[in-house]
């Protein structure tokens, strides 16, 4: 699989990042105050109860949203000076997403879902078809090309939305409950696609209430109350 730059040596840092909403005459401080940086090559998960700020944070590190205060800077560019159709196009450009819930469009082939994200670079028709091909044989659907996704298993849309997410070589590739609404077996398939992924060179991030899944990483950050309460590396994964 083809790289993404690597000419940056950490892919996300945060500086200092809040996150505040209003709601009704309340105010919810979602992210409080977190330095974090993740290298390139990584692999991490952020764990933590629920309401502690993960996908919230996950949102703010994939330039969906933005900080109320603090800066967030992913591939060495600050997210916050980018307006609405510069941040669309740099999330095209060096962000992958994978959703729980998959999000692919029900009247396309797994073929044409992978190929959605190729089309806006302005890619030619054949070069798009070659892409997705190598991408799904890389998530070992090579032979379910032509198949929509109501013909898919859970486990086998997954791996679409993953191929999806790998179109344009994302300097980062972010995950939010991956394995969430799938069975134990083909989570577990699915956890030993993303190391592979890992090994190949990806920079992966992802959020995770499941502390088996989280033990799949290379590091652990720990979120509680929109913090960081702990951050552990191993040697191995």
């Amino acid at each position: 699989m083809p790289l993404a730059d690597t000419t940056v040596q950490a892919v996300i840092r945060c500086e200092q990042v809040h996150r505040r909403y209003t709601m009704g005459d309340a105010e919810v401080h979602a992210v409080r105050g977190i330095d974090l940086e993740i290298a390139r090559g990584e692999f991490a998960a952020i764990t933590g109860p629920s309401g502690c700020g993960k996908s919230t944070l996950l949102h703010l590190l994939g330039a969906i949203d933005a900080p109320s205060s603090g800066r967030v800077y992913v591939n060495g560019r600050d997210t916050a000076t980018l307006g609405d159709a510069e941040a669309t196009t740099f999330r095209l450009q060096h962000v992958g997403f994978v959703f729980q819930r998959f999000y692919l469009m029900p009247t396309l082939s797994a073929q044409e879902n992978v190929e959605l994200p190729l089309a806006e670079p302005g890619l030619g028709k054949v070069a798009r078809r070659t892409r997705a091909a190598e991408l799904l044989g890389y998530v070992g659907l090579g032979d379910r090309r032509g198949h929509r996704p109501t013909q898919l298993s859970g486990g086998e849309q997954q791996r679409v939305a993953i191929a999806r997410a790998l179109a344009n070589n994302p300097a980062l590739l972010l995950a939010d409950e991956p394995t969430g609404e799938l069975d134990a077996a083909t989570g577990e398939r699915l956890l030993e696609l993303f190391r592979q992924l890992n090994r190949d060179g990806t920079t992966l991030l992802f959020v995770t209430h499941d502390h088996v899944v989280a033990d799949t990483a290379q590091r652990v950050i720990r979120l509680l109350d929109g913090r960081v309460s702990s951050d552990t590396r191993r040697r191995e994964h």
